[in-house]
């Protein structure tokens, strides 16, 4: 059985406009976004991959609304964290890190009002300590 959970992808880019799928046009301020995921599918983790893969080549079509910022040449993936859990905890992470969000990104099979948010500083030991918070180890990947 591979290992399930949930994961943040951090991004950092510069004040932006995008089109996302469904939510069409967006606007986009400088800085960094957390994405809060969830890899609880029988795939598992193979998700995180599929966005590394994604974010290194930039040269797929888009089908979730994160896929839009990993092939952006505007959006720089920095880090990854995933933290192994048979719990459906997204949700509860994405309550935990809150704050300035984009409204229905990611959150398309919840009730959350996101699953996007930003930050105007680096927010790694922001996200370590949600983790810890919810009592998930958690691994860490810098990517750029």
């Amino acid at each position: 059985m591979k290992e399930r959970g949930i994961y943040c992808l951090v991004f950092q880019n510069p004040q932006v406009s995008r089109r996302v799928g469904a939510l069409g046009d967006v606007e986009f301020f400088s800085g960094w976004h957390i994405y809060v995921g969830s890899a609880m599918g029988s795939a598992g983790f193979s998700r995180v991959r599929r966005h590394i893969a994604l974010s290194a080549g930039k040269n797929k079509k888009p089908r979730w609304h994160v896929d839009y910022l990993l092939t952006s040449p505007f959006f720089l993936l920095d880090s990854v964290f995933c933290g192994c859990t048979n719990e459906r905890l997204e949700c509860v992470l994405a309550g935990i890190l809150g704050g300035e969000r984009v409204s229905g990104f990611g959150c398309s099979d919840c009730k959350c009002k996101s699953h996007l948010f930003r930050r105007k500083e680096n927010p790694c030991d922001e996200i370590m300590s949600a983790f810890v918070s919810l009592g998930i180890p958690v691994h860490m990947k810098n990517i750029k």
